[in-house]
C-alpha cells in the first residue's frame, strides 16, 4: 500500500512518462516539465540523453548542453560509482522490457551534499513494440531519507539512555550521531561543573586531542569564545567566522592552529531550566548552520540533556541511599563497605587503619533547650568542622543521632598524627556555635582503635572504639581515648 503523497507522487510519475513514452516533447509539454520539481529525462537505446527537463540539468550540473545537440551519457553527468550502478539498471530495463518503480538511489549533489531520489525509469516502444530508449523521473526524497534516519538516531540514543548506557558512551554516540548526519563537521559536549563555574570536556571524539586539552576546564563568562558565552548567556552563539570574531580574541591562536573557523554553540539545559553544559558543532569554513544543521543541533541537545539528567538523577538517589541527609557526611549503610574496603587494601598493603567513634556529649539537652532545628544546626557544624580536620583520604560517617564515626584508612604507622587530628577535633567541635538568637557549645568524646594490634574485623574494631569512647565519658567526657585492655593512661 502507498500513503496518499506516495500515491500522488507516483500518479505524477506515471503520467509524465506516459507523455515522454508517447513521443510528446514538444514545446508545450517541454514548458509543462520545467516547471515541476522532478528530474525528467529520456535517454536513447544507447544511453545518450535526448532530453532533460530544468530539474534534471540542475541536478546533474550539465546545463542545456544535451539539447543543444551535445550528446551526454550518465558517465558525463555523475559520479562513476553512481553512473556504473544506473548504467546497469538502465541496460537490463532495455534488454527485458520491464521497468524499474520508485526505486531509491543517492546522488552527490553540487554542493557535496548527498540527495535521495525515487526513482521511476520505464522503457520506450517503437510501432513495432521495440525498446528505442527509456524514460525517467526521478523524485528529491532527501528531506524525507533525513528526517527518517534523524528518527532512528534519535529512537537509538533514547534506547541507550533507556538502558543505563554509561552517559561517557552515550554523549560519544550523540557526537558521532551527529558527524554522521552532516558532512565536514566536528562535534563537542562540554559539562559544566558549577562549583568552579569551568566548562569540561564531556565528549568530542574527532576535535583534536592538544586542542581539547586547551579548552578543558575554561571558565565560562561574557567573551569566552562559543561555548563559554554560551553557557554564560544561557543562549545559542553562532560565530561564523572565530579568526575574526571579538568573542574568540582570546583563543584565536588555539583555532588558527587546527582550523577551527567557524563554531555553534548552544547550551544544554535540564529539568527546571538548569544549565548542564553546552553542545557545539565546528566547521573548517567560514559560514553559519543550515535549516537542517539547526534541527540536528536541536535534536543533540535534548537527547543530551535528557542523558545528563538522568545520570544526575541517579547519582543523586545512589546518594541519598548511601549518605546522611542532614549533614551529607556518608551513612551507616556506606559506612560498612567503605570500612570493609580499607581493612582489605591495609591487609595487603600492610598499612594500619584507625577507627574513631564519636558521640556529642550532653546533646539531649540542646534539643531540650533550644529545639530540634537548633540540634540540627549544631549536627551540621560539628559534621563541617569534622570535615575540616581530616584528610581527603580520611571518611566521616554520620552512625545516627548524635554519632559520628572517622576512619583513618590510609595510615602507615602514625598513631601521634592520627591523635593530633583527633584532639583538633575535639578542640573545633568546642568551639561556640552561632543559632538564630544565640549560640551554643557543645563537647564531643571520641574513642579509637586500630587494626591490626586491636582487631581484624569491622566489628570488631568498632566495638573497641566504642568502648574507647565510654571510657572517655566516663572520665568526664570532651576526651579522645585509644583502646587499651586495660584502659591505661591514653589521652
Amino acid at each position: 500500500m502507498r500513503d496518499e503523497n506516495g500515491a500522488r507522487s507516483f500518479s505524477v510519475q506515471s503520467s509524465v512518462i506516459d507523455l515522454l513514452q508517447a513521443g510528446l516533447t514538444d514545446t508545450p509539454l517541454a514548458h509543462l516539465l520545467d516547471n515541476i520539481p522532478e528530474l525528467v529525462f529520456v535517454k536513447d537505446i544507447a544511453g545518450y540523453y535526448t532530453y532533460m527537463n530544468v530539474a534534471a540539468r540542475k541536478g546533474f550540473g550539465c546545463g542545456s548542453e544535451c539539447v543543444k545537440g551535445r550528446k551526454l551519457t550518465i558517465f558525463d553527468v555523475a559520479p562513476h560509482d553512481f553512473a556504473h550502478s544506473v548504467d546497469e539498471i538502465d541496460r537490463r530495463i532495455m534488454s527485458t522490457g520491464v521497468g524499474s518503480f520508485n526505486t531509491e538511489e543517492c546522488l552527490p549533489g553540487p554542493d557535496g551534499q548527498i540527495q535521495w531520489f525515487s526513482c521511476t525509469r520505464i522503457p520506450i516502444h517503437n510501432a513495432k513494440c521495440e525498446v528505442i530508449g527509456i524514460a525517467g523521473i526521478m523524485r528529491d526524497i532527501t528531506a524525507t531519507k533525513r528526517q527518517e534516519t534523524l528518527r532512528r538516531s534519535h529512537a537509538a540514543l533514547l534506547e541507550m539512555i533507556v538502558q543505563g548506557d554509561p552517559l561517557p558512551i552515550i554523549l560519544d554516540a550523540v557526537v558521532n550521531t551527529v558527524e554522521s548526519l552532516l558532512d565536514n563537521l566536528c562535534g563537542s559536549i562540554m559539562l559544566l561543573d558549577e562549583k568552579q563555574a569551568v566548562l569540561r570536556n564531556g565528549a568530542a571524539p574527532s576535535l583534536p586531542e592538544n586542542y581539547l586539552s586547551l579548552v578543558d576546564g575554561v571558565k565560562i563568562g561574557p567573551n569566552v569564545g562559543s561555548c563559554g558565552t554560551t553557557a554564560w548567556r544561557r543562549e545559542a552563539v553562532y560565530v561564523c567566522d572565530t579568526f575574526q570574531d571579538v568573542l574568540w580574541k582570546d583563543y584565536v591562536e588555539i583555532v588558527m592552529r587546527h582550523g577551527l573557523r567557524s563554531c555553534w554553540s548552544t547550551p544544554i539545559m535540564g529539568n527546571g531550566g538548569v544549565l548542564l553544559g553546552t553542545f557545539a558543532l565546528y566547521s573548517g569554513t567560514v559560514r553559519l548552520p543550515s535549516a537542517l544543521e539547526q534541527e540536528i543541533i536541536e535534536m543533540a541537545t535534548n537527547i543530551a540533556g535528557i542523558a545528563i539528567d538522568r545520570r544526575r538523577a541517579e547519582e543523586r538517589v545512589h546518594f541519598m541511599a548511601h549518605h546522611d541527609p542532614l549533614t551529607g557526611l556518608s551513612n551507616r549503610n556506606l559506612f560498612w563497605t567503605q570500612f570493609c574496603r580499607a581493612l582489605h587494601e591495609a591487609k595487603r598493603e600492610n598499612r594500619l587503619v584507625a577507627i574513631t567513634y564519636i558521640d556529642l556529649d550532653n546533646f539531649k539537652q540542646i534539643n531540650d533547650m533550644h529545639g530540634h532545628a537548633a540540634g540540627d544546626e549544631v549536627l551540621r557544624n560539628v559534621a563541617e568542622r569534622i570535615m575540616g580536620c581530616i584528610r581527603a583520604s580520611d571518611i566521616a560517617v554520620r552512625l545516627g543521632g548524635d554519632e559520628f564515626a572517622i576512619i583513618f584508612s590510609n595510615v602507615v604507622h602514625d598513631e601521634p598524627g592520627i591523635l593530633r587530628r583527633l584532639e583538633a577535633i575535639r578542640e573545633r567541635a568546642a568551639e561556640p556555635i552561632v543559632l538564630e538568637n544565640t549560640s551554643v557549645t557543645v563537647t564531643c568524646s571520641s574513642g579509637t582503635a586500630f587494626y591490626p594490634q586491636d582487631g581484624d574485623t569491622p566489628e570488631s574494631l568498632l566495638a573497641k572504639a566504642d568502648a574507647a569512647m565510654y571510657e572517655a565519658k566516663k572520665t568526664g567526657r570532651n576526651r579522645v581515648r585509644i583502646f587499651q585492655q586495660e584502659y591505661g593512661s591514653g589521652i
